[in-house]
């Protein structure tokens, strides 16, 4: 097996293990993120993270907590192969010679081209995701219009592709290629630096499980750390309504944002979106490398 289809199968099966693991966590994230601001007087839908759990499960269940899985589960393996394939590939061609360990500096490169690979096919999905996760934020706009909410992630693209045609489901592209392509150089960068780190130098072929997990949760949690305001932009962009939406564009929504929450407002979500990175990451990096390893 070639090394780019080791790369697939190992990032399919780092990516499954990463949604199982962080989906719920994901969602209350998008719904604290989408949630409008209150009028002056009244309180907030969600008092925070733990009552935005409460309030779903009381709701919908524990399955409201894996609303809006079906779409990234239905391209989880075509994002995470994708996104460790490119790596893989930029790897390639940053080494002088195939045996050479990539430097951490080298990894920063080869994640910020990975990031801008997987931001075309995040996109969608993720609009697609969010506008599920955040429906009961949505359910009175549509109520108002008298349009029924839709009922899955096919649903979803139907309707957006209804409103806006197929560029509808593009929406947020510039705050997603804005989180991921730094995101992903830091993540990289700080996964290869940590595992360099604690195996004493640039052969790491030799760490252990506990090791991995260590290094995969420490890169997840700095992805988070270095564009989680960005991540917010591109959340209330993707909800917003097509016909008459609140904001004209990424720096619209982040002024908006400023001027009715502060910079408090840059971080709504926060807690639930570390609390995922750290599992969620660990169990991605822990699956991809046990993956590849045992391909050869």
């Amino acid at each position: 097996m070639g090394d780019v289809a080791k790369d697939l199968v190992a990032g399919t099966v780092g990516g499954a293990a990463n949604l199982i693991v962080g989906h719920p966590f994901d969602t209350i994230k998008v719904k604290l993120q989408s949630q409008p601001t209150p009028a002056p007087g009244q309180l907030p839908k969600y008092a925070g993270a733990v009552d935005a759990v409460k309030q779903t499960i009381a709701a919908e269940g524990p399955r409201g907590l894996y609303k809006g899985m079906g779409a990234p589960l239905a391209t989880v393996a075509a994002f995470n192969a994708l996104l460790f394939t490119v790596r893989g590939q930029m790897e390639a061609l940053l080494r002088s010679h195939p045996a050479q360990p990539l430097t951490v500096n080298q990894q920063v490169v080869a994640g910020a081209g990975a990031g801008v690979a997987v931001s075309f096919l995040a996109c969608p999905t993720e609009l697609i995701k969010c506008r599920l996760q955040a429906q009961s934020a949505l359910a009175e706009a549509a109520a108002a219009s008298g349009v029924a909410l839709p009922k899955g992630p096919i649903d979803v693209a139907k309707h957006v592709v209804r409103e806006a045609g197929m560029k509808g489901l593009f929406k947020g592209l510039v705050p997603t290629m804005g989180r991921e392509v730094p995101g992903n150089a830091v993540m990289f960068g700080v996964y290869e630096g940590t595992k360099q780190y604690l195996a004493g130098g640039q052969d790491t072929s030799n760490l252990g499980r506990g090791s991995l997990i260590l290094s995969g949760g420490l890169a997840g949690a700095v992805f988070w750390l270095s564009v989680y305001p960005t991540d917010v932009v591109k959340s209330v962009i993707q909800v917003d309504d097509y016909k008459k939406p609140r904001y004209s564009g990424s720096v619209d929504a982040f002024k908006k944002i400023l001027a009715a929450d502060g910079v408090k407002g840059l971080y709504k979500g926060f807690g639930p979106a570390m609390a995922r990175s750290v599992p969620a990451n660990a169990a991605t990096f822990l699956a991809y490398e046990i993956t590849r390893s045992a391909l050869g």
